[in-house]
């Protein structure tokens, strides 16, 4: 099979999703503390769940949008459901520009919220539709993208705040921007090439049928639990790297940011290089590994401080563990995907991606707020080290679906 890619209008509007997906998720944890000073949830002063409570509201819309996103796609078509997805999500980051308490950052994030679970659900199984013969390489690499997102968050929004913008400024650019790139999914279809949406409809009779054959599949919980803690370790340490950065050593937003964005390009070249180089049969072991790997660094991380070595040594030291832990964690969500998917052949593909993205987001929701209640006990130290513990349970459950995988094939031979 060739590797060359084959790219087209409807990849491209994916890789947007995927970008202004990111920076929507990434722009408010980057401009947390100024938010919190403005809203009266100091991070530094016993605000850190407040913080966290956040994304924990997001991620309840997104898992209910999550579980009907399928009805949703089947109704309106894939393509068109983006594009609303993102305008939901567009719509309602601008609608925290506004806000003038932090009880109503609450509504505007379960608004936002409401479009990227639609989005969560079916960006993956829309780019799969496109490249059947190989979704491992390009599912890994339409991930890429959200590093992507990370990197323009950090250069421009960082950039902003450190020249003195208003973080409702910049939230309300980051909300515009996104409501415009709803056009690469809306905007009138060339009829030469047209997006291939499934000439099957799922009714809710089908849907019921599948969905209960797939919840019988032990091995389906077992891919559920590394998708949760896998998704908690990734966004959990993204979502608190600036503001650790920022209260631990005492520096601006736009230090904070280019931490961040080290970690977004660590997943960047990690998502990219798995993306092009995974094969199915590989992919537990690069999750296995990664994990391994990224323990040791997250643990170092954690217990870095002013004042150890010259200012100059530390960030260098600091920013290279943080473009390490990017790479480690690149693919814990889509390769884990793709190997649950992969390990259940028979079953519906599309709700699959959904399943596992709903298990995956109150992954990310539950411990960006465990971490910020353990950070406003136990301090930033004990924020970071939620994240290895996260990391050791995932490669336990990875070593799990081996040891199921390895006992399913021994069935089949035997038959």
């Amino acid at each position: 099979m060739s590797r060359k890619l084959q790219l087209g209008r409807y990849d491209y509007a994916g890789y947007s999703a995927f970008v202004m997906y990111s920076i929507c998720s990434l722009v408010i944890p980057l401009m947390i503390v100024a938010i919190g000073r403005d809203l009266n949830f100091p991070l530094d002063d016993g605000g850190m769940a407040a913080g966290g409570v956040l994304h924990m509201t997001r991620s309840v819309a997104m898992v209910i949008t999550l579980l009907f996103c399928g009805l949703i796609s089947n109704y309106f078509g894939k393509r068109i459901t983006m594009g609303l997805s993102i305008i939901f999500i567009g719509l309602g980051i601008a609608c925290c520009a506004v806000a003038p308490a932090y009880w109503v950052l609450i509504p505007c994030l379960l608004i936002a919220g409401l479009g990227e679970g639609v989005c969560e659900g079916i960006a993956t199984p829309f780019v799969q539709d496109m490249h059947p013969e190989a979704p491992e390489r390009y599912v890994n690499i339409a991930h890429a993208f959200w590093s992507v997102g990370i990197v323009i968050t950090v250069l421009v929004a960082g950039g902003l705040l450190t020249l003195g913008v208003n973080w409702r400024l910049v939230l309300g650019i980051a909300g515009v921007f996104t409501l415009l790139s709803s056009l690469g999914f809306l905007w009138k279809e060339n009829p030469a090439s047209p997006y291939p949406e499934s000439a099957e409809k799922v009714n809710v009779e089908k849907l019921l049928s599948d969905t209960g054959k797939i919840v019988k599949v032990p091995r389906f919980w077992i891919c559920c639990a590394a998708m949760f803690f896998g998704a908690g370790a990734e966004f959990g340490l993204t979502f608190w790297s600036a503001a650790y950065i920022q209260l631990t050593f005492n520096t601006g937003a736009w230090v904070a940011g280019l931490g961040t964005g080290m970690i977004a390009l660590g997943m960047f070249i990690g998502r990219m290089v798995f993306g092009y180089f995974a094969k199915v049969c590989y992919l537990r072991r690069i999750l296995f590994d990664c994990a391994g790997l990224t323990i040791p660094v997250t643990l170092l991380m954690a217990v870095l401080k002013p004042g150890i070595m010259p200012d100059l040594w530390l960030f260098i030291l600091l920013f290279i563990l943080l473009f390490l832990s990017g790479i480690g964690i690149a693919p814990y969500w889509p390769t884990t995907q793709v190997l649950g998917v992969s390990t259940m052949p028979k079953l519906d593909s599309t709700l699959l991606y959904i399943y596992f993205s709903a298990m995956g987001v109150p992954g990310c929701g539950f411990f960006t707020w465990l971490m910020g209640a353990v950070g406003d006990r136990y301090g930033l130290t004990g924020t970071l080290m939620v994240v290895p513990c996260c990391l050791l349970v995932f490669i336990l459950i990875i070593f799990a679906l081996g040891l199921t995988a390895k006992e399913r094939k021994t069935a089949i031979n035997r038959q």
